[in-house]
This record gives structure tokens, C-alpha cells and sequence, in this order.
């Protein structure tokens, strides 16, 4: 190890100390938390953080409510801007399965039935997808890094309920029969034919491909129900296909479900299948149902939890309120657990931005107004700072209230995440070991009720010779992204 200096201290800015003052009297001791991280202990490499604006939000976000161009950048810059906003780095764009883009549908490029799963396949293209087109190509100039494609259904002609909403399973699975066939093919190539028009005819190179989207239910909207069984017996078709095809690169993430126990029940019966676990790059659930609390039982090198949202609070944009669902801190905790206790790879909200009036999107969107959720920042926390590639490091943190999360970047930097959930102030007291790095400037970035993402001065050096280290402050009820 090369240490140059070990203590840094660090001086906040005046906001967060004014802030801080108001949660402590002048009698009360602030405790000092003990933070030991080992970098020589690792564990999962990060994907990173995204959201989706699938149905349609797209459209919403280019103009179709009246945002104006210049909120349009504004969102933009609050999603993917690692300057001004939360510098995501996934997008998940959804896959069409009906006839029409009425309301929020998602169209499909084969709305017309050919005739028979054997029959020239009818395909159409209309290069703008939902205004998916135009998001996507945005996103990947800010450097967005994955576009996962992911269908919530296949076409209705394609399922034994002959309807791309109503639950239903795609033909030739096993335990269905349809008069008219054997569709997995059909289907497989359908999701192929999807991605050579976003390759050929827009340029974009979609990385990753799932063909369910919560498999357990059975919804009114676009969906498509499958047993882990019947999700092995369509991937026993899609590999090779994707593969014959020429996108053998192209990474197949499945399975999607409800929640973490439903996708390890899934998973368990995708498992009974020859090669089907094999063929994935990415094993995926929500966290509607059962919060990701445990790793799943999987020998896939990657776990992400694609979608969840509070779908039922009414739009709030505070941090710490009344310590509701939808508020900012309790989303820098889900994201925090999913990390350190399922070790996920990727997480990403449901809905970006959107005209909506309940807690699902992180962005509020009213004609042309533009309102940032704490939820954002709270990914901010995370997002800015863990970039793809890093690798989630040995942490250990002395008071329990204080949750903590360590990481490595590719460029040899650490990040220290820390989420105070308790009610008074803490002292942090960090050191690293098992690091091959040289501590050069420490900055920190605060998230509570007074500050967004606020940054600190960089920390000054006060000497010492131990293993690099530093001390700091992380006022109540507040989270501090480190930067080594």
C-alpha cells in the first residue's frame, strides 16, 4: 500500500450544519461511529441504477402533456447528468405487444396476426417506438451504458387467451394448447426483430432482453403469465435464436417477478430445466410483493431488481416527512439493503418522469412543470458515485441505526455511502484497509430534508501514519456519499 496521509477532516457546508443543529440540544453527546472498510473483501460488480418510461412516459417526457423543450432537457439533465442530476446509467424501454399506441398502449411491430406461427412474419416500423427512440438516444449521449428491452407480453395472437392483456401464456410452453400452434419460435424471432430495428434503422445496441414482466400475475394491461417451468421452455428457443441471429451479445435477463419470494420460487423451477439458467446473464425480480432481502440461490453472476415504486402514496417530494413509503430516505434504505443484503447488481426504479399525481415516478410532470421527488436524490446518492464496474467492498458499521456501503469504482476510487437513520448526529470514524490505492481529495455529498445531493469542501489533511482514513459528520436522519 502507498499511504501518502491517513485523517482527513471534514467541514460541512453551513446548510447541513444549521441543519443538524436542530435535531441535538446542548446536552447531548454526539456518539462516533466506527466504520472499518476491506477493500481486499468483495463481493458483487456493480450494473448500476436506472428507471424506465415505458407505456408511454417517454412520450410524456418529449412533449405530449406540453413539457416544453427546455423542461424536456430539464428532465433529461435530472435522470442522466452526472453534473446536475442523478448520472443514471440503465434504461429499461418496453417492448410492444398491442395494435395501437391508444392511451399509454405500447404498440407492437407485428400487430397483425400472419396467420400461423410458420407464416411470414408481418413486421412494421415506425422509428419512434412510443417516442422510446428519441429517450433512448438521449440517455445514451449522457452515457447511459445498458438499454434493456423487455416485453410485458407477447401479441395476442401469440397466447393461448388470444389477448396481450389478461394473463395468458405464450403457445407451445408446456401445459398449454392453441389451436393455431406452437409460437415460441415465432415469438423468439419477434423479440429478435425487435432488437435489428433498434440496430439497423436507429443505430442503437440494445445489451440486454427479457420477455416477461411480472409472470405471476394476471393484469388488465399488457401481461403474460409463466411458470419458472414455462420460462426455461421458451429459453430453450430464444439462446439459440438470439445467437443464430447474430446477437450472441445481447444478454437475456429474466424473470421478472412480483416480488423477491416469487422469483425464488421462479427460479427454483427454471432451475428443473437442462441449460435454462445457463442461458441467462441476469436474473431479475421486483420488490413489490417481498422486499430483496436475501441473495437468490442462483449460479447467475448477476442479480437486478428492475422495478418498484410506491404505487399508492399521493406525490410527495420530502426526504423525511412522516416516514412514508414514497419519501427519499426510505428509498436510500431499499437501495442500500438490495446492495448489502441480495447483493443486486442493478436497481432501478419503475417510472423516471411522468404526468401522475401518486409517488410512482421520481419526476412529476403537469403541463409544463417539472417537480424532483427526494427519491431521485436519493438515487443520486448512489448513482453519481457507483459507476459500472465497480465492486461492492467489506464494510463494517459500529452502530446499527448508521447503514453503511463501500465500494471500489474501476478508476481505483472508493465511495462510502452512509444512511444515519437515527435521531441525533453522528461522528464518523472511517478507515480503509486491504486498499491499493493513494488517498488523494475527499469530498462528501449530503441528502436530508435542508439539502439535495449538496456537496462539502474537500477534506483538509491533519497527518498521522495509520491506514488511510478519515473523519466526518452525518447529521440525522441524512445520507453522506464519501468520494476517496
Amino acid at each position: 500500500m502507498h499511504l501518502h496521509v491517513s485523517i482527513w477532516s471534514l467541514v460541512l457546508p453551513l446548510s447541513a450544519a444549521s441543519h443538524s443543529q436542530r435535531h441535538i440540544s446542548h446536552d447531548v453527546a454526539i456518539p462516533t461511529v466506527k466504520i472499518a472498510i476491506n477493500a481486499s473483501t468483495r463481493f458483487q460488480v456493480i450494473d448500476g441504477f436506472g428507471v424506465s418510461e415505458a407505456f408511454q412516459r417517454s412520450a410524456q417526457v418529449h412533449g405530449k402533456a406540453g413539457l416544453s423543450e427546455s423542461n424536456q432537457r430539464k428532465v433529461l439533465d435530472y435522470l442522466f447528468s452526472n453534473e446536475v442530476g442523478a448520472g443514471l446509467t440503465s434504461l429499461r424501454n418496453g417492448i410492444g405487444s398491442s395494435t395501437s399506441y391508444i392511451r399509454d398502449f405500447m404498440k407492437s411491430i407485428e400487430p397483425t396476426d400472419p396467420g400461423g406461427p410458420n407464416a411470414t412474419a408481418k413486421y412494421e416500423w415506425d422509428g419512434d417506438d412510443g417516442s422510446q427512440v428519441w429517450l433512448t438516444k438521449e440517455a445514451l449521449r449522457y452515457g447511459v451504458k445498458w438499454v434493456y428491452a423487455d416485453a410485458w407480453s407477447a401479441p395476442a395472437y401469440m397466447k393461448t387467451n388470444g389477448n396481450d392483456s389478461n394473463g395468458g401464456s405464450i403457445c407451445g410452453v408446456q401445459e398449454t394448447f392453441c389451436a393455431s400452434g406452437d409460437w415460441r419460435q415465432a415469438y423468439a424471432n419477434y423479440l429478435v426483430q425487435y432488437i435489428r430495428f433498434y440496430k439497423e434503422k436507429e443505430g442503437i445496441a440494445i445489451t440486454h432482453l427479457g420477455f416477461l414482466n411480472e409472470p405471476d400475475l394476471n393484469q388488465t394491461y399488457a401481461s403474460m403469465q409463466s411458470s419458472g417451468f414455462q420460462a426455461g421452455d421458451f429459453l430453450k428457443v430464444l439462446a439459440p435464436t438470439l445467437k443464430a441471429s447474430g446477437f450472441e451479445d445481447v444478454q437475456i435477463v429474466c424473470c421478472e417477478a412480483t416480488g423477491w419470494n416469487d422469483g425464488e420460487d421462479i427460479l427454483a423451477e427454471l432451475q428443473s430445466i437442462p441449460g435454462a439458467e445457463d442461458s441467462l446473464a441476469v436474473y431479475s425480480a421486483h420488490g413489490y410483493s417481498s422486499n430483496p432481502a436475501l441473495p437468490f440461490k442462483t449460479t447467475i453472476s448477476k442479480t437486478w431488481q428492475t422495478e418498484w415504486a410506491d404505487l399508492d402514496g399521493s406525490w410527495r417530494t420530502s426526504w423525511d416527512y412522516l416516514g412514508k413509503e414514497g419519501e427519499g430516505m426510505a428509498w436510500a434504505n431499499k437501495i442500500q439493503q438490495a446492495l448489502t443484503l441480495s447483493n443486486v447488481s442493478g436497481f432501478l426504479y419503475w417510472i423516471g418522469a411522468e404526468t401522475t399525481t401518486t409517488n410512482s415516478a421520481l419526476i412529476r410532470l403537469a403541463n409544463d412543470t417539472v417537480s424532483v421527488s427526494s427519491r431521485l436524490w436519493a438515487f443520486a446518492q448512489f448513482s453519481r458515485f457507483v459507476k459500472p464496474g465497480a465492486v461492492r467492498v467489506g464494510v463494517e458499521s459500529g452502530i446499527g441505526y448508521v447503514r453503511v456501503s463501500a465500494f471500489e469504482n474501476v478508476n481505483g476510487g472508493v465511495v462510502v455511502n452512509i444512511i444515519n437513520n437515527g435521531h441525533v448526529d453522528v461522528r464518523t470514524d472511517v478507515v480503509i484497509s486491504g486498499w491499493d490505492g493513494t488517498v488523494g481529495n475527499v469530498t462528501s455529498w449530503l441528502t436530508n430534508n435542508a439539502n439535495n445531493l449538496t456537496v462539502g469542501v474537500e477534506f483538509r489533511a491533519i497527518g498521522g501514519s495509520r491506514e488511510p482514513g478519515f473523519n466526518g459528520l452525518v447529521p440525522a436522519r441524512s445520507m453522506v456519499s464519501y468520494i476517496v
